[in-house]
């Protein structure tokens, strides 16, 4: 009897045996094969993390470009090097190159106060330009502090004793600054210092490619007004402002926009920079007049109409065919992205009679 209790006792605990390890065997093959709803969810989780991975990277590979460091000046004309450790976020911009730059690159955003425009901006960066508060005059020292930038970019004549004073007070309260080369700082002016202000400014904010493109532009304009001079006789020309009676202002080839005009071919009947009267400008005799006005559209026809109707200048070729042609001063002074406007107006009248 024993002997069956323990045969018994025996079958039973191999039957235990095979139905635990019968179990084990259904479980095992429920975590070799999940449902189809589990899988797709494992797989989204996945997905999801890659991204995220990604963007970790694309965020690293951005933080990585600063800091970069910068070549400025003093209004003095001082070289001084600033580093940027980031974007600046809270810019002021002064006068119409400093702010259209910073417009033409996207970065209306990163703005908080512009000032002193000579025209209205154009109306592809008027969106940008709405959202910022403007002052029809230069803010005062006091204003500027009030504001708390972190940035300055002006022209030369602001960072003075009688306005904002030298960068150094800016740069050691942690102000960056930046004034536009052509504005006062290099002599004589360039079409090339056009081409610096935007590229340092891409190079501050990262918007090397913006920069390049803009500048790309102006100079596919300029290679055509090369191409075009090639087959002809240059063309004579002056830039001029009137000044008063039969006074008049030369853009020379130390101008931006002497410097456009030369290299488009045109001989400039006026090398330098200066002033001169009605009798030199008879002697000259130019085929092409470009009359200098300011801002207001207003006087744009004006400044033509006072030299094709002085009795006086009735002998000269640019008025007996009608070449004399208005161009802004934004155009062909610390002009920005507006020198591409100023490249297509000289062109034009060089060598599309019209």
């Amino acid at each position: 009897m024993t002997n069956l209790r323990r045969i018994f006792a025996l079958l039973l605990a191999l039957a235990l045996v095979f139905s635990f390890a019968a179990c084990s065997k259904v479980d095992e093959k429920k975590v070799e094969e999940p449902k189809q709803e589990e899988k797709v969810e494992k797989q989204d989780e996945k997905a999801e993390e890659k991204k995220d991975e990604k963007a970790e990277e694309k965020t690293e590979a951005k933080d990585d470009y600063y800091p970069v460091t910068v070549e400025t000046y003093s209004a003095d004309g001082e070289k001084i090097e600033l580093t940027f450790d980031k974007a600046p976020e809270k810019v002021l911009c002064v006068y119409q190159s400093a702010i259209e730059n910073m417009l033409a690159l996207g970065l209306g955003d990163r703005v908080i106060a512009n000032a002193m425009l000579d025209v209205p901006v154009k109306d592809e960066w008027k969106d940008q330009f709405d959202k910022v508060q403007y002052f029809e005059k230069a803010p005062s020292k006091e204003a500027v502090l009030d504001m708390a930038p972190d940035m300055i970019i002006s022209w030369s004549s602001y960072f003075r004793d009688k306005t904002l004073g030298d960068v150094k007070f800016w740069h050691d309260r942690g102000v960056k600054t930046y004034i536009n080369l052509n504005s006062g700082i290099m002599k004589p002016d360039k079409l090339e210092y056009e081409y610096q202000d935007i590229r340092t400014l891409g190079k501050i904010f990262n918007k090397n490619e913006e920069a390049e493109a803009l500048i790309s532009e102006m100079e596919k304009k300029i290679a055509e007004g090369q191409k075009l001079s090639e087959s002809r006789e240059p063309v004579t020309a002056v830039i001029l402002e009137i000044e008063g009676d039969n006074q008049f202002r030369n853009y020379g080839e130390d101008s931006i926009g002497g410097n456009i005009a030369s290299l488009a071919g045109a001989k400039l009947v006026f090398d330098k920079n200066g002033k001169f009267g009605l009798e030199e400008l008879i002697e000259h005799n130019p085929e092409v007049i470009f009359t200098v006005y300011f801002g207001d559209e207003k006087l744009r026809d004006g400044e033509k109409e006072k030299i094709l109707n002085n009795p006086q200048l009735q002998s000269l070729d640019a008025v007996k065919n009608g070449r004399v042609y208005p161009i802004m001063l934004s155009e062909v002074y610390s002009s920005g992205v507006r020198t591409a406007d100023g490249i297509d107006t000289i062109v034009n009248g060089l060598y599309n009679e019209r």
